[in-house]
């Protein structure tokens, strides 16, 4: 069975373990400051901006519906929807041949790459939808929540080009890393890395190491959901107190 890059203490967040040992690469043991990082994300532009949501007049209380149990039941719908269809797709055992011409040319990745993709679109669209609605909700709560719901909006137009630029990489990383699994694999047969490329190659049982790497790519989106769900989760926060 193929067995994980064994790498000595990987720290920083869950995610980032998980993408650096999909990429196989070493995390830094001394990770820049958060307001060093915060610095190379901000332009003078988008911090003025900041600026005056933090310290500017408090904003006036709006009209409109507020927020209440069904909210917060449908947030929870959303959720389990998304997470419905990270596991929609993949079969829960291997069940299938994999031949040896489309492990070189990538072809077997592919059905995992465009499930990746489609879960991420929907993500995104997702959450982007429900952040800026319950900003709205909160808004309507107070004039200092309305000033929070000020600062998130300029939070996420500052930070959400950054972060989908670092998650469109995800799928890429998940392909080296089935790459690897399958390569180790074949080594611990003591089988040639490809006997035959030709397109009428025999397939060869995909081995344990698919069953390993779905399972990371379930893990690898769960994260991602977990991420994308972090400024929500504090906004249900905000609306839910008093």
């Amino acid at each position: 069975m193929a067995k994980a890059s064994q790498r000595a203490s990987l720290q920083g967040p869950a995610f980032i373990r998980l993408l650096a040992r999909f990429a196989d690469a070493e995390l830094s043991r001394t990770p820049p400051a958060l307001s060093e990082r915060l610095n190379q994300w901000f332009d003078w532009n988008r911090a003025i901006t900041l600026s005056r949501a933090l310290e500017g007049r408090l904003p006036a209380a709006l009209d409109g519906p507020g927020f209440d149990s069904h909210e917060d039941a449908e947030c929870a719908r959303l959720r389990a929807t998304l997470l419905d269809t990270i596991h929609a797709g993949l079969p829960a055992t291997p069940a299938r041949r994999i031949g040896a011409a489309e492990i070189q040319t990538h072809g077997a990745y592919a059905p995992y790459h465009q499930h990746y993709l489609g879960v991420q679109r929907s993500m995104q669209i997702t959450t982007g939808t429900l952040r800026g609605r319950l900003r709205d909700m909160l808004a309507l709560q107070s004039p200092a929540k309305a000033r929070l719901a000020e600062v998130d909006a300029v939070m996420e137009a500052t930070l959400s080009p950054r972060e989908h630029s670092l998650l469109s990489r995800v799928p890429a990383l998940l392909g080296m890393h089935f790459s690897r699994l399958h390569d180790a694999w074949r080594h611990d047969l003591a089988a040639p890395a490809c006997p035959d490329i030709s397109e009428d190659a025999a397939a060869v049982p995909c081995g344990p190491w698919l069953a390993v790497f779905e399972q990371d790519l379930r893990t690898a989106l769960l994260a991602e959901l977990d991420v994308r769900f972090h400024p929500i989760e504090g906004l249900l926060a905000a609306l839910r107190s008093r």
